[in-house]
């Protein structure tokens, strides 16, 4: 039997990569606010999703709930659930690391019954997560098919509202590198400051003709972008800073440090030699195949429902008995 999941339009590329598996995932649709897109246009979203309309999702049969944000899970469950679908089987999947202390912040969760998945092992590292279950469930992409050319002789960035993240995100990094290196930014809030937004679909075109891609981020998650570009054979740049550091090696399959100065070394030398470029690419390429497979990523998720369901079902059969 195919497993019903019911969450909120969150994060549409992790969404899309999600909806890979073989599960249905229900979505809300009404306001068009936070989590209530549907499956909007940007996402080439197959048949297993599914729009509800908000009014009617108290009526419906779900094996499991996926919450993807704090709103989800403090105000959102209430306002859209049934007291009996709030006892199902609920995941908590934490996209980010934590905005406040990067080692004291605690998880809004704190419940033995609930399962917190990271999508990072430097992430689940950091939050305090109580008394929280966790697990690491490391990303899934796939490969567009669009071979690197790189024949553009910039590097690229892609953070949306990079400028309004400030240091987080790196763009005062940024900044400093543009006056050794040219790059140009992409993404939501760009428009002033770089290229504006590249939609997700037309994304993989874009960034195969830039001899690099550059990652400023201090302290973020394992960013989707950095690695679909990896997928792709793009070559990476980044900080030695939380989860890359376990995906790339300096050197060997991108480069990667925190002396800003070294990075601009190296990003020049990917200026002038592209048939380095393309083998640092390559090399990339077969560490996000090896690690970040599509296969690898929905069976994890397709496990990680299964055991929550059937956890679930010994805990409420226990509990039954013992009021007998």
């Amino acid at each position: 039997m195919t497993i019903r999941v019911f969450t909120w339009h969150i994060h549409g590329s992790y969404l899309y990569y999600l909806s890979q598996g073989p599960y249905e995932i229900y979505i809300p649709n009404s306001t068009r606010s936070e989590g209530y897109y549907g499956r909007g246009e940007t996402f080439p979203f197959g048949a297993n999703v599914i729009e509800v309309d908000s009014s009617l999702v108290k009526d419906m049969t779900f094996d499991c709930i996926l919450f993807q944000s704090e709103k989800n899970y403090l105000q959102d469950q209430y306002d859209i659930l049934s007291p009996q679908q709030r006892q199902l089987p609920a995941i908590y999947l934490e996209h980010n690391t934590p905005a406040g202390s990067a080692v004291n912040t605690r998880h809004v969760v704190d419940d033995p019954n609930v399962l917190l998945v990271h999508v990072t092992h430097y992430n689940k590292l950091m939050w305090n997560s109580q008394r929280t279950p966790t697990t690491v469930i490391d990303h899934g992409v796939t490969g567009s098919g669009i071979a690197y050319t790189g024949e553009i002789a910039k590097g690229l960035v892609v953070v949306n509202n990079i400028s309004q993240r400030g240091r987080t995100m790196g763009w005062d990094i940024v900044q400093q590198i543009q006056q050794h290196i040219p790059l140009d930014i992409a993404g939501m809030g760009t428009e002033k400051i770089g290229l504006g937004e590249v939609l997700h679909p037309q994304l993989p075109g874009f960034r195969s003709r830039y001899r690099f891609f550059f990652h400023p981020a201090r302290h973020t998650s394992l960013g989707l972008a950095v690695l679909e570009a990896m997928m792709d054979g793009v070559p990476v740049v980044g900080l030695a800073t939380t989860e890359l550091v376990t995906v790339i090696k300096d050197g060997e399959n991108g480069y990667l440090h925190t002396d800003i100065d070294y990075l601009i070394q190296k990003m020049k030398l990917l200026l002038d030699a592209p048939e380095l470029a393309a083998t640092l690419g390559a090399a990339g390429q077969l560490t996000a195949r090896r690690r970040f497979n599509i296969g690898r990523f929905t069976a994890d998720w397709q496990r990680t429902f299964e055991q929550q369901i059937a956890l679930r079902k010994e805990v409420t059969a226990v509990l039954e008995e013992e009021t007998i």
